[in-house]
């Protein structure tokens, strides 16, 4: 079954996430070197790096040094791979049934190129999530190549569905719209802080948001992010784990906001305006 295998896949790239977000805060090469245990260095042989098993398999510790590993591992792993599959379900719910062939001959058409747009776009997404909440930093390497993506995409299926005609323009025009409200709402309040609020990696952020989700769905997103930024920012000041000066990275509310706008556009759109007309 399809699914199937595409939960293994998205394991699989969950489990290359990982390698990219560690060796993008180390400045190590992503693909030629092999891996190794971040603590005592030494490669991991195949049996190390099974996805999900291995860290299960070693109670969660390094086979030769015996250091934890942390649960960020397991954790992008099954969260990459139920995203993955979750975005099959979004793309082809006819499909919901998990009765696809392998062979099915539409796996080669426009749609399924979209299908693994948006499975790029969700991994994107992880890498900013999980970076951003560790290290307090989306990075330009990243966000610049999925801004540059996300335009080109929407550039082409514009065209493709609209062909060169004023409704392609409009569809064009939704994306830029998107894009550059939201950046420049961000934009506002780095200039108004001084940077105290916000930082310029938001910035961006919302800019290649804006792409992905259009107008009016931007908007669900953003007042999603800051709801439950809000509400995380309050329990851990309850907890004492922060203060009320303390800094919370905000790209990880961004990225999850996203991610659920995808899946559940007209929902929460039509939730956005609901509440903002109450």
């Amino acid at each position: 079954m399809f699914i199937l295998f595409l939960f293994f896949f998205g394991l699989a790239a969950g489990s290359f996430l990982n390698v990219v977000i560690h060796r993008l805060q180390t400045g190590e090469p992503i693909i030629i070197e092999r891996s190794h245990c971040p603590k005592c260095r030494n490669i991991l042989r195949w049996f190390d790096l099974v996805p999900l098993f291995s860290f299960f398999q070693l109670g969660g510790k390094c086979r030769y040094c015996g250091k934890k590993i942390s649960v960020q591992y397991p954790l992008v792993e099954l969260a990459t791979a139920l995203l993955f599959v979750w975005v099959f379900i979004w793309q082809y719910p006819q499909f919901s049934q998990f009765k696809l062939d392998l062979s099915a001959p539409y796996l080669l058409d426009l749609h399924f190129f979209s299908f693994l747009y948006y499975l790029i776009i969700i991994s994107i997404l992880i890498v900013i999530f999980v970076y951003d909440l560790k290290h307090y930093l989306i990075l330009n390497k990243v966000i610049y190549p999925a801004i540059v993506l996300a335009l080109a995409y929407n550039t082409f299926m514009s065209i493709e569905q609209k062909g060169f005609s004023p409704e392609a323009v409009a569809l064009m025009v939704n994306g830029w719209l998107a894009a550059l409200l939201a950046s420049g709402f961000f934009l506002a309040l780095v200039l108004a802080s001084r940077g105290k609020w916000m930082g310029i990696g938001d910035i961006k952020l919302a800019f290649f948001m804006g792409f992905v989700l259009g107008w009016p769905q931007i908007l669900a997103a953003l007042f999603l992010a800051f709801l439950s930024g809000a509400a995380v920012g309050i329990v851990l000041i309850i907890l004492k784990k922060k203060g009320l000066k303390s800094e919370l990275p905000f790209g990880p509310f961004l990225a999850g906001a996203t991610i659920l706008v995808l899946f559940y556009s007209h929902i929460l759109t039509d939730w956005f305006f609901g509440f903002m007309m109450c």
